[in-house]
């Protein structure tokens, strides 16, 4: 299953603290801040906050190189959006076949192949047909509060389907009608990804970017590692607990991020075989080498049990942590 990119409340889900050397975050904002040797720049990326920490010992170079990497944000904003009616992504939904798709795109859409088959489908860009399901039964006023009937779920279901995208570099074509792709539950990461990559290969040591999902490189400047706080889902803005990252990436998915009616039953994550939204973990963190897989695992997560997790994980490598409905959290490890 997979995150439909939506203007509903986008998921925030860690705390980044670099408490350390006087770095820890400021409140977002537009623009760059200038914040004791380190380069911070604060904006958007796919309609969620973003910021980059850049530690380099040329100012107008680390400057150079923020205006790169936003360069770059945008660029992919063009390829994967839904907000954007221009975009590669909206395109494909619109007409059900792209000629001539970005490199990012079929890169992109590639990769969640394999990740759909390493969770056993439960990682499904094609879920968007149930976004549009669910968001649109709860916008309609005097609806039914249980959510839409099972009627409808089975005929938005009746669009789901990963085997069902046909992927090459020349055409991208969605083989039945009214399907339609989201990446929200991938192309943070994979920009975060493409970021990080620019970065290395510019020199740079010391970075921690978080572009909706969040990866770092090296270590903070006084020689630590990076430091994760994750949120408690069950109160908003309070921490759980800290992990240490160097040169890794997290992400954290959860039901609560993103809600359709104030009781908080109906939710942005939806299960490909079934069509319902998540209730089995309230959140689940996924630590890995890249944030591409840390973002794709994540989501898949929300709908696996843990003896699943384990499987998955052995293959791929990294940690997750799954918060419970009693308020405890468990650590797998690969």
């Amino acid at each position: 299953m997979t995150k439909p990119m939506t203007t509903i409340g986008r998921r925030r889900f860690l705390g980044i603290s670099a408490a350390t050397a006087g770095l820890a975050l400021l409140p977002f904002g537009p623009g760059p801040v200038q914040a004791e040797g380190v380069r911070v720049w604060r904006g958007s990326a796919l309609g969620a906050d973003a910021c980059i920490q850049l530690h380099h010992p040329d100012s107008a170079e680390a400057e150079r190189l923020i205006a790169l990497c936003v360069t770059e944000v945008e660029r992919l904003e063009a390829v994967f959006s839904l907000y954007r009616p221009d975009s590669a992504l909206s395109r494909l939904n619109r007409t059900g076949e792209l000629v001539a798709p970005p490199l990012d795109l079929v890169r992109l859409l590639s990769e969640s192949a394999g990740f759909s088959a390493r969770t056993g489908g439960a990682f499904d860009p094609t879920v968007q047909p149930l976004w549009q399901l669910y968001a649109g039964h709860f916008a309609t006023p005097g609806t039914d509060p249980d959510g839409p009937s099972t009627e409808r779920v089975q005929a938005a279901l009746a669009r789901v389907g990963w085997r069902e995208v046909r992927v090459d570099s020349d055409r991208i074509a969605l083989a039945r009608p009214g399907m339609a792709l989201t990446l929200n539950g991938i192309a943070q990461g994979y920009i975060t990804d493409r970021v990080i990559e620019r970065l290395r290969a510019a020199g740079v040591e010391r970075v921690l970017a978080d572009l909706g999902e969040t990866r770092t490189l090296g270590r903070h400047p006084d020689g630590t590692p990076w430091r994760v706080g994750l949120e408690n889902p069950f109160n908003r803005g309070t921490i759980t607990g800290m992990l240490d990252l160097e040169n890794q990436a997290i992400s954290t998915s959860g039901g609560y991020g993103t809600v359709f009616e104030p009781a908080g039953r109906f939710n942005h994550l939806f299960d490909p075989a079934s069509g319902r939204c998540a209730e089995r973990w309230p959140a689940v963190s996924v630590v890995a080498e890249t944030a591409t897989t840390a973002d794709a695992l994540s989501t898949a997560f929300c709908f696996l049990p843990l003896e699943t997790m384990r499987t998955v994980l052995a293959r791929t490598g990294g940690s997750a942590h799954v918060s419970l409905i009693d308020g405890g959290r468990i650590v797998l490890k690969a």
